[in-house]
């Protein structure tokens, strides 16, 4: 019996590190610009190829994480995805309190006007300006800088 024990905490040690690993990976892959130009078809290096890629690395992690586990892959699948788009949902909370913070400083040493601070910042989190969060993750065409 103690040695079943020390397989299934090995197996959560396991899960939980392949868990950690994705979310380790999310913040890059955050980064990463997911709009493909009109023209691209998903060749290697492109932003839909990495999509692509990340969408099959999931897959399989799902899948081998769920046999490991012992539970059904859509659970896994499910879980996965909560904890990524609750990763993304924090940082761009983190992304949004730090241009806050930069735009203040640059309101404060003249560089810019409170309403133009106030536009930009508007842009940010409408999804307009690259490293917003109003659409997804960082906006169309950006990376999360």
């Amino acid at each position: 019996m103690a040695k079943r024990v020390t397989k299934k905490a090995a197996l959560v040690v396991a899960g939980a590190a392949g868990v950690l690993a994705l979310g380790l990976s999310i913040p890059a892959i955050a980064l990463a610009d997911p709009t493909p130009s009109p023209t691209t078809t998903n060749a290697p290096g492109t932003p839909g190829d990495r999509e692509q890629r990340h969408a099959e690395r999931q897959a399989a992690f799902a899948a081998a994480l769920a046999k490991e586990l012992g539970i059904s892959e859509d659970k896994v699948t499910a879980a996965l995805t909560k904890v990524e788009e609750q990763m993304r949902a924090e940082a761009n909370t983190e992304r949004q309190a730090a241009l806050k913070t930069r735009l203040d400083q640059a309101v404060k040493d003249g560089k810019l006007t409170q309403e133009q601070a106030d536009a930009i910042r508007a842009a940010a989190e409408s999804g307009v300006l690259p490293g917003g969060g109003g659409r997804g993750h960082h906006g169309p065409g950006g990376r999360g800088r």
